[in-house]
């Protein structure tokens, strides 16, 4: 691998304080963000630049914002999400918020991206769901699973359409995978249906120019329908979090 490219792509200059301060950090990339881009993995050069002075990363990165030791939901919307995808999940939380929807409508508008924005895209829908439901109600979990499958099915009477956007996004030909197709077969017959088909219908495709409303207007909604754990997110034992440190964490070589 290109000598330069490695040193901008993955490697820190030293820090001054912290428990790796005076080396420099190298940024082992995940697997599943490289696999099939033609990107050469780039282990073995950064294996053997491991000496006195480069270690690998863990622990607190400072090219990001630092998380409070208990860190809350309202937390990781603010400090642990890509631009673009929280912008996109306070839109759409505030028009079905302005719409009057009630606040599990709300709060699944909220959370749907939220595996999009801090962890993973793929399936996006059920590891949001997963990362999700020690903290929500299984309603709004369930809705932001099947919001995934549900976005490539219309409803006309649910003012539904096909997004065109997706078209270009994927082509005019594309036909989702049988596990989609089945997923919202399934989903048209269950009692949450109208949730999840909410969720598609603030799911907005392409964004504006409006500003980015402010996360905190949401803190009362989610204090009454998000169970933050005492410990933080990512320290409450839950079977997923893991997942809530990965985002904390998203760098840690192991």
């Amino acid at each position: 691998m290109d000598s330069e490219f490695l040193e901008q792509a993955f490697i820190q200059p030293p820090q001054a304080d912290g428990p790796q301060a005076g080396r420099a950090r190298m940024l082992m990339p995940a697997p599943v963000g490289i696999a099939g881009t033609g990107i050469d993995n780039p282990e073995p050069d950064l294996l053997a630049r491991m000496d006195a002075d480069h270690v690998f990363m863990m622990g607190d990165n400072p090219a990001l914002p630092p998380m409070p030791a208990r860190p809350t939901l309202l937390d990781f919307l603010k400090h642990r999400m890509q631009g673009i995808t929280i912008r996109h999940l306070l839109t759409s939380a505030t028009k079905a918020l302005e719409d009057g929807r009630d606040e599990t409508i709300v709060m699944a508008c909220l959370l749907h991206d939220i595996s999009n924005g801090c962890l993973i895209r793929s399936d996006h829908g059920y590891w949001g769901a997963q990362m999700l439901a020690p903290y929500v109600s299984e309603e709004v979990a369930w809705a932001v699973q099947y919001h995934q499958c549900l976005r490539y099915v219309a409803d006309e009477a649910e003012g539904y359409a096909y997004p065109e956007s997706y078209n270009r996004f994927f082509g005019p030909d594309y036909v989702p995978p049988d596990y989609i197709r089945k997923d919202a077969e399934f989903a048209r017959t269950h009692r949450w249906y109208g949730t999840a088909r909410a969720v598609t219908l603030y799911d907005i495709y392409f964004f504006d120019d409006s500003p980015t409303p402010d996360p905190d207007i949401f803190a009362d909604i989610i204090g009454r329908n998000f169970r933050n754990p005492e410990e933080g997110l990512g320290f409450d034992g839950s079977p997923v979090a893991h997942m809530w440190r990965t985002a904390i964490w998203p760098n840690n070589l192991l």
